[in-house]
């Protein structure tokens, strides 16, 4: 037999209709929220939070290729990095125009450390200092004049091992 949940006398049940509404207001605060969108990052940074549009690098033919060859990146834009595990991961220059700070990022969103101004077209290695889930690349010079550095959150889908308070829904 199906359960019913409408009752004998036309009305909706109570749980039915209180499920309906949490569904319906959980959606829209999700997908409203911007810190949460795929194509962004935000850096909890001091004064205030930094949100840039990212191109997602996560196949290996993309985390090859990354950002070699660009001659150009809006100030607002970058590219990240996102492993399926978390990694030692080691970055370089070669064939790289721009000169860019390569942000290292844990499974928690935590950055371990910041490859800041670096030389473009070096094949100078450029590890992390502990195990990366990702690697957020940004114009050289954000991290100083951001504040970004060891410790600092980052809020993206990406980080499901994040605090409570820093998860994407």
């Amino acid at each position: 037999m199906r359960r019913r949940h409408i009752a004998p006398d036309g009305l909706v049940r109570p749980a039915a209709l209180a499920g309906l509404i949490a569904l319906c207001l959980a959606v829209p605060v999700a997908a409203a929220d911007p810190a949460c969108a795929p194509d962004r990052v935000t850096l909890i940074a001091s004064p205030e939070p930094v949100s840039y549009r990212v191109e997602i690098a996560d196949d290996p033919d993309e985390q090859a290729r990354g950002l070699m060859f660009r001659t150009q990146m809006d100030e607002d834009a970058g590219m990240l990095f996102i492993f399926p595990s978390p990694r030692s991961a080691a970055f370089w220059m070669k064939n790289t125009v721009l000169s860019l700070d390569i942000i290292f990022i844990d499974a928690t969103g935590r950055v371990l450390n910041v490859a800041e101004k670096t030389t473009p077209f070096s094949e100078a290695v450029l590890p992390s200092d502990g195990e990366a889930l990702a690697v957020l690349e940004v114009h050289a010079g954000e991290a100083a004049r951001r504040g970004f550095g060891p410790g600092t959150q980052v809020i993206h889908p990406a980080f499901t091992a994040a605090p409570a308070e820093h998860r994407c829904p």
